[in-house]
């Protein structure tokens, strides 16, 4: 049985899915933009911005599922231009550390929603 996780503290979704679902004690997080939930605007006036808001939009939700960012297991990282991965990465690293750090993979596209920089995606698992 799966169980939908919803807060006000990350964008709502902006088409057909919610923002994460337990399944059994398994935490999947939609990819996560960088949409300033309070005002619902897109946080993309810098690159450095844009991924910190993007990370605080994916830890809130992990708040609201009892979890916190040492849970996750699995991220997905999309980005728009290889270019940016080392900055991108420099902030990534702020939110996880490399000796508990979640396996993942990054990968450039020519698109994203909202013609973003930068989204994340996640796989948490309840201890």
């Amino acid at each position: 049985m799966k169980k939908i996780i919803e807060t006000k503290n990350a964008p709502a979704p902006i088409g057909p899915y919610n923002q994460a679902i337990f399944a059994g004690d398994t935490l999947y997080v939609s990819g996560q933009i960088a949409i300033d939930p309070k005002t619902g605007d897109l946080n993309t006036g810098d690159l450095e911005s844009e991924t910190v808001q993007v990370l605080e939009n994916l830890k809130a939700i992990l708040t609201e599922a009892g979890l916190s960012l040492e849970n996750v297991v699995k991220t997905s990282i999309f980005i728009s231009d290889m270019n940016n991965f080392s900055s991108i990465n420099e902030v990534y690293a702020r939110y996880f550390e490399a000796e508990n750090a979640p396996a993942r993979e990054t990968v450039e596209v020519a698109n994203l929603p909202k013609f973003v920089n930068v989204e994340i995606s996640a796989i948490a698992v309840k201890p």
